[in-house]
């Protein structure tokens, strides 16, 4: 690569990191129209509730990305998406419903962690750097699946979902999630499947792989600001 070519490319990284700063930082709240969704509504609600907080919720939807860019056929997708799936899902359910919960800046600063994992280790970070092989891919996304889905159980519990049908309520949202996470999967898969075929995959490639690392960075010195801000 040229150096005119890597300041634009540098540019245009930095210019993506700004643009999508300010939607990855506030995507992820919990708003008084949303509680007024779930007070007013029934179980349907958080259905409704769980899907929007999947589709605006830019940490998970990075780290997925990640995942993707890494597999060439849809049953490894459907494999590795579905190994995430179980994972969040465990922790939301069972995290939620025993009240297990802790600080929303820390559980998000580790997610933001997850996605600057995926983007470094699509970019062989642990062959160049550490001179060994990356950790089982299944086995860590499994993992990043379990803290994911304390994240979205935190987010939950945000909300005062009062103690009728209290399991109901978990499990809806928790299907809200899924609808969310495969109406986001639709168009980044077809999208990264169109990049694929591109002359310039390889440098697209580098490119949302390094947006990915920085992004993580980014949202994790945001949430670790957060933290000790309150403390």
């Amino acid at each position: 690569m040229t150096p005119s070519r890597l300041i634009t490319l540098n540019k245009f990284i930095l210019l993506s990191i700004l643009v999508c700063a300010s939607f990855l930082l506030q995507a992820h709240g919990v708003s008084a129209e949303d509680q007024a969704t779930l007070q007013n509504g029934g179980l349907l609600a958080f259905i409704t509730v769980g899907a929007k907080h999947m589709l605006t919720g830019y940490d998970h939807l990075l780290f997925l990305v990640g995942v993707i860019f890494y597999l060439n056929n849809f049953k490894d997708i459907l494999k590795f998406i579905s190994v995430f799936t179980i994972g969040h899902c465990i922790t939301l359910i069972f995290a939620t419903y025993q009240g297990i919960t802790a600080n929303e800046h820390l559980i998000d600063a580790v997610i933001a962690l997850s996605v600057l994992y995926k983007g470094f280790e699509n970019l062989g970070g642990f062959k160049k750097i550490f001179n060994t092989n990356s950790p089982n891919l299944l086995f860590m996304v499994w993992v990043f699946g379990l803290i994911h889905g304390f994240g979205l159980s935190a987010r939950l519990q945000a909300f005062d979902i009062g103690t009728s049908q209290f399991l109901a309520k978990i499990i809806c949202f928790n299907i809200g999630v899924e609808v969310g996470q495969v109406l986001a999967l639709i168009p980044i898969v077809l999208l990264l499947t169109q990049f694929k075929k591109h002359s310039k995959y390889p440098i697209i490639y580098k490119v949302i792989n390094w947006f990915l690392i920085l992004a993580g960075i980014g949202l994790f010195v945001f949430q670790m600001i957060g933290y000790f801000s309150n403390h």
